[in-house]
């Protein structure tokens, strides 16, 4: 059934010269190259790990690989941005190599860590802080022109549990969506999306408020992000642990698609991409 709006969504991305369509959702695989990320399963150390994850990811159906070196997993300690780019240039490179058709999307709020990446063959930058942990992060991404993850967060991870305090956490994240894509689009920046920070800076029943209200972004005009994959407001509410959530995700995946979301950022790619093949035979 048609879906009539009063505002035009953008449903395109130009990554890398690869026009990208989002008016059908895409998935997005999450390969962590860290110790410590919340969700044991998702944590690839080395090149050798990492490309099998991208092979596996790729295979089930994949359209974005989300490569992150430093976790952002409430309380997480802070690293180097050596150590960031020690983990993560490697990986780029050897998946740039083996895998040269793949899109992938660098999860960093470092300006240099993501323009390394960028010159390595990565296509997109998804940045948790929206700019406000590296100055130089807008600036960079208008000249290096590619797509841009514009995230909501308060603080930084070690601090924005302390943080998820909101009168009206719809009205706070989308003014702040608002005001970062105006900084953005007077740069020249041309592909923007918008993620609302699910667990970051948030309670659970924060991120439930603002999935009720996810079809309201589309104000913005803008493709829409739901990164919910395996997280407390799932695990908490059915009091299980993130292991134990796979489908939990998979029902508030469905959600988000029937709310407008663009692309899914999540752990297991293969259950994603079947809940988009049953929602689009559902239209």
């Amino acid at each position: 059934m048609a879906k009539d709006t009063f505002f035009q969504k953008k449903v395109t991305l130009n990554a890398g010269g690869k026009l990208i369509d989002l008016s059908r959702p895409k998935v997005m695989g999450i390969i962590n190259l860290t110790p410590d990320s919340f969700y044991a399963g998702s944590r690839k150390q080395g090149i050798d790990a990492a490309l099998q994850q991208a092979e596996k990811m790729l295979n089930e159906g994949a359209d974005f690989l989300d490569l992150g070196a430093y976790s952002s997993r409430p309380g997480a300690d802070d690293i180097s941005m050596q150590e960031e780019t020690d983990r993560l240039q490697p990986v780029v490179e050897a998946i740039v190599k083996r895998f040269p058709d793949a899109i992938l999307s660098i999860d960093t709020f470092r300006a240099p860590v993501a323009e390394a990446a960028i010159n390595a063959g990565a296509h997109i930058i998804n940045d948790i802080s929206g700019g406000q942990l590296d100055d130089a992060m807008f600036a960079t991404v208008a000249r290096l022109q590619v797509p841009y993850i514009l995230m909501h967060m308060k603080g930084n991870p070690k601090t924005m549990n302390q943080l998820a305090v909101y009168d009206d956490v719809f009205a706070e994240v989308y003014d702040y969506f608002a005001d970062k894509y105006h900084q953005l689009k007077q740069l020249g920046v041309h592909d923007v999306i918008i993620d609302p920070g699910f667990g970051f800076a948030k309670k659970p029943e924060n991120g439930y408020a603002l999935m009720n209200r996810l079809r309201d972004f589309e104000m913005l005009g803008l493709p829409i992000l739901a990164g919910i994959s395996r997280k407390k407001m799932i695990y908490g509410l059915l009091n299980i642990t993130a292991a134990e959530a796979l489908n939990g995700t998979t029902a508030l995946n469905t959600v988000a698609l029937t709310r407008g979301a663009n692309i899914l950022r999540v752990h297991d790619v293969k259950e994603a991409v079947e809940a988009v093949k049953i929602w689009e035979a559902c239209k």
